[in-house]
């Protein structure tokens, strides 16, 4: 971007949008499913519309704001990253401080959905928020920043269960730990496409932790994922047979990713990782199916 060139108004407002992702609802979509699943199994079926609409509204919202803050964090190193060099922040569109407004704006939207839900989600959300302020700057300081973003993903599961009035036991929590495996499981497929530039800019990731070993690592916590959502639904008594038959169907899934993965081609783990909105919707369907 050139001093002498004007931004424009609709130019803009374009940076905005892709600076909250909203043309990429990849990961909108990865933090939706789960809490949905949550949702419908606090409800014990079709949540009432009141909870329903401001869950939905306030996911998307905070995972806007999500990115907001990580490109404001990103806003040095992007530029130096194939893939992300024409972010908003990374081209200049966008200053840090623009970027600071729109993530305060978006939790500021957020926050007035939970004027519809019950004041236990209220304080339920302030660990929501503190995750998706500090999860970007894990990555300067921790190989764990996927255990961040897993925590961060995951907690629209107990915002879910506080919202419909119900505790947070076991069955809620082995959602959770089992959505957050899951989670650094697609979030290392993620960091194997930048591992490249992330050693050379000193950026950490599991990925660059397991090493050789990221694959065998990833699909160890989809077994994972798998073994705690099904212990969760078996306390539901939503296993057999729908919860049974998604979870199948999510383990033949994995198994079709690895296939694809194995070679640790770049492109093909990128494309793993966008695959994995299929997983949540297989599992929401089961849950659904479940219930009806």
């Amino acid at each position: 971007m050139t001093a002498a060139h004007q931004i424009t108004w609709r130019e803009r407002f374009e940076a905005y949008y892709y600076l909250c992702r909203f043309d990429k609802p990849i990961g909108t979509e990865l933090v939706f499913w789960p809490t949905m699943w949550a949702l419908w199994i606090a409800a014990e079926g079709i949540p009432p519309i009141g909870i329903l609409l401001p869950m939905i509204l306030g996911t998307v919202l905070m995972r806007a704001a999500g990115c907001a803050i990580n490109d404001f964090a990103d806003r040095k190193v992007d530029a130096h990253v194939e893939r992300t060099k024409n972010r908003p922040l990374a081209t200049g569109i966008i200053s840090g401080k623009e970027a600071i407004y729109v993530f305060l704006g978006l939790v500021f939207a957020s926050a007035c959905m939970l004027l519809f839900l019950p004041v236990a989600t209220f304080y339920c959300a302030l660990g929501g928020l503190f995750l998706a302020f500090i999860y970007p700057f894990m990555k300067r300081y921790t190989h764990l920043p996927q255990v961040v973003l897993g925590m961060a993903f995951s907690w629209g599961i107990p915002m879910s269960f506080t919202a419909m009035g119900k505790p947070l036991d076991l069955s809620c929590w082995l959602l959770y730990f089992g959505n957050l495996a899951w989670t650094v499981a697609y979030d290392t497929q993620y960091a194997i496409t930048d591992r490249e530039y992330d050693l050379k800019i000193g950026v950490k990731s599991t990925a660059i932790l397991f090493g050789k070993y990221d694959i065998p690592a990833i699909s160890a916590l989809q077994a994972l994922s798998i073994a705690l959502i099904a212990s969760a639904l078996h306390l539901q008594d939503l296993l057999a047979p729908f919860g049974a038959l998604a979870l199948l169907a999510v383990a033949a899934d994995f198994v079709y990713q690895w296939t694809k993965t194995r070679d640790r081609d770049p492109q093909r783990c990128f494309w793993a990782f966008r695959h994995n909105r299929w997983v949540g919707l297989m599992i929401f369907i089961g849950v659904f199916l479940a219930l009806w």
